[in-house]
């Protein structure tokens, strides 16, 4: 039987958002109505770092914690939750319902929403991060995707000990333990769960199930080389 509580994939003991995460529930239980009505129980939206110049905020509830760098340019929609040395950098997109554990990177020009990064995850060059949740330290590839909706239209299932999983979630990204690393290109469609430690290839499409802990996912690719000829001058 595969343990697909939070535990199993992060360690949550000093997150100071834990309460998001279902006691004996599966991990991505947290994700949708849950994140949303735990935001909602949050009273602080207040800021307490000094923005720049051309960051846009908007609605009324944002918190920024004090030691958080957000770039002109980036552009952040509450609900939202900036916790402690987190770093926007500009062209950033964060919409709604999304936590930032401490210390964690939003890059250039990628998108979170709906999403939880705990301390340390970074999505640092044009990731899109969609109803899905990063472990502690985990690193996107440059173009990462984290792809959230079947184009069916369907709720999100992923297979896992030879049965298929209900998630019960139309919008359901990926889970990525703590310290997991994409290469650049990689696309997690939707469903997909890697246990702590799992690492994907350059421009590797994955498709949605579940990855144990230290998992590594390859792209086999073949490469010609050839010579190309001097045309010559009429």
């Amino acid at each position: 039987m595969i343990d697909f509580r939070a535990g199993s994939f992060f360690d949550v003991g000093d997150f100071a958002h834990a309460g998001v995460f279902p006691g004996d529930e599966p991990v991505w239980a947290c994700l949708g109505k849950r994140l949303v009505e735990y935001l909602e129980g949050w009273h602080d939206w207040s800021i307490n770092s000094e923005l720049p110049d051309g960051v846009h905020l908007m609605g009324d509830r944002i918190f920024i914690a004090p030691g958080c760098t957000v770039e002109p340019g980036a552009l952040i929609i509450g609900p939202a939750i900036l916790d402690r040395g987190v770093e926007v950098r500009t062209g950033a997109y964060v919409r709604q319902n999304v936590v930032l554990g401490a210390g964690s990177l939003v890059g250039a020009h990628s998108e979170v929403k709906g999403s939880i990064l705990l301390p340390g995850a970074k999505a640092p060059h044009q990731a899109y991060v969609g109803d899905s949740i990063l472990g502690r330290d985990v690193n996107l590839g440059a173009g990462t995707i984290c792809s959230n909706v079947k184009n069916v239209g369907r709720d999100v299932t992923f297979h896992a000990g030879g049965e298929t999983i209900h998630t019960g979630l139309r919008k359901f990204g990926a889970i990525l333990g703590d310290g997991c690393k994409t290469g650049c290109n990689t696309v997690l469609n939707p469903g997909v769960l890697m246990g702590p430690g799992s690492v994907t290839y350059t421009n590797a499409s994955i498709r949605g199930g579940y990855y144990p802990a230290g998992t590594l996912v390859k792209v086999r690719q073949t490469q010609q080389v050839t010579e190309m000829r001097r045309l010559k001058r009429d």
